[in-house]
């Protein structure tokens, strides 16, 4: 097909959407609209560039592909093997890693693929306590790794900073298979190298999430773990700018560490991945993976992973100079956490009186949380968004002076009811669309 059939291709596939489903076209074409109007500044999102969300639409995911390049268990796969080839070409490069597999359906398959090939049942591991900070995967009882596994928590102190000499201490106690490092709500530089010396001392696997600062970490705003892990995982749409899905790659250790396969480490991913976790890959998506991940490599996104942290430090030293307490009072990556108790509201309240103003961040617990997760006692801010945008420092100063206007006037009625005066909403509204219509996201009119 030439490439101006699939352009025709694709044309029409919008139109037919429009003729034959206009209710689901109206929905879609109404949240395209909501995502340009909106302050979106939740930590965990990126806006996937038009080149991305093509892919994941293209015809190439109706290709049945079991299995991985050149050992597919179906015919018809030589244009779909060399897509996969790309990408994995591409997250070797980016990364500067030995091994890739990129084909887990989410950041969570790919912790899971890990720990089900690589541990028995009930064996312990530890990782980051979702109340400080962690992610479901990390051995919360309510994901599937939690009830598996044993799983033991690691936490941080009241300021949110992790105690590496608490994780060695609980290590040497507990003698976990495998260590997470990482988090989902942590805004500090996290030392993967010692990590690595606890695992080491005990024997235990090293997995890295970078979920949330994988774009950071590509282009070395912040340091890799790439060869201190035996195995690091992401989400492609956290901060890679890609669609829905997952990523493993492997350093150094790739093919030396033999505890479970002959062939490596890698040996044991891949296996981990198809057919242990899941079977026939989307290739739509490794394809919107291997272009998010040459945009990711190009001059543009290292501008844009410049301004996440930069625009994150603003935004905390603004907040700050308000009167607002932040976990570690600041931040290295695109994260800013705010510790509400003091302003007497909870995160469900300010993330409710936030949304009503057009500004999206959601609700997050804080170390040694009263509240539950669905009340939780923080907020958490991400600059992954503002950044692509190309926000200014005015642009941000007005951002944080609209927040502080509208977390201010709320008037609390309990743990999740309040009342915020129609006069402030109506003016934060109006301030947020200016903002934003000043610093639209980049190729989505």
């Amino acid at each position: 097909m030439s490439t101006v059939d699939l352009e025709r291709f694709a044309r029409q596939s919008v139109q037919a959407l429009h003729d034959q489903d206009p209710a689901l076209y109206q929905l879609l074409e109404r949240e395209h609209q909501r995502q340009q109007d909106v302050l979106w500044l939740v930590a965990s999102s990126s806006t996937s560039e038009p080149s991305v969300l093509s892919c994941g639409a293209m015809t190439i995911g109706n290709v049945t592909t079991d299995g991985y390049p050149g050992r597919r268990y179906l015919p018809g796969c030589e244009l779909a093997d060399a897509v996969e080839v790309l990408a994995i070409e591409r997250a070797k490069s980016l990364f500067r890693a030995v091994h890739a597999n990129v084909q887990p359906n989410s950041g969570t398959a790919a912790n899971q693929s890990i720990l089900f090939k690589f541990l028995r049942h009930g064996d312990p591991f530890m990782g980051m306590d979702l109340r400080a900070g962690g992610h479901l995967t990390h051995g919360s009882k309510a994901s599937l790794l939690g009830n598996y596994f044993k799983p033991v928590p690691y936490g941080v102190d009241s300021d949110g900073w992790i105690d590496y000499d608490v994780v060695r201490t609980i290590a040497r106690q507990a003698r976990p298979k495998l260590i997470i490092a990482g988090a989902s709500a942590y805004s500090r530089v996290i030392d993967y190298k010692q990590f690595r010396t606890i695992a080491d001392e005990i024997g235990a696997y090293l997995l890295a999430d970078i979920s949330h600062i994988s774009g950071l970490i590509a282009t070395d705003e912040l340091p890799s773990p790439i060869d201190d892990a035996h195995f690091t995982t992401m989400s492609t749409y956290k901060q890679l700018w890609g669609p829905k899905g997952g990523l493993i790659v492997l350093g150094k250790d790739a093919a030396g560490d033999v505890r479970h396969d002959n062939g490596g480490l890698m040996s044991g991913v891949d296996r981990g991945v198809s057919p242990i976790l899941q079977d026939t890959p989307n290739l739509a998506a490794i394809a919107a993976k291997a272009r998010a991940l040459a945009f990711v490599a190009s001059d543009r996104f290292k501008v844009i992973a410049k301004q996440i942290t930069w625009s994150a430090k603003l935004m905390a030293a603004q907040l700050v100079s308000r009167g607002y307490r932040l976990l570690t009072g600041g931040t290295d990556n695109h994260i800013v956490f705010i510790d509400l108790r003091p302003r007497g509201i909870t995160g469900v309240v300010a993330e409710r009186a936030l949304e009503e103003c057009n500004i999206i961040a959601n609700r997050n617990q804080i170390p040694n949380d009263l509240m539950p997760p669905h009340i939780a006692s923080g907020l958490r801010f991400g600059t992954n968004i503002i950044a692509a945008r190309s926000f200014t420092a005015e642009a941000i100063i007005r951002s944080v002076d609209v927040i502080d206007k509208v977390l201010s006037s709320v008037e609390t009625l309990g743990e999740s009811r309040y009342r915020l005066p129609d006069a402030v909403k109506s003016q934060a509204r109006g301030d947020i669309a200016d903002i934003c219509r000043s610093f639209p996201i980049p190729g989505y009119l």
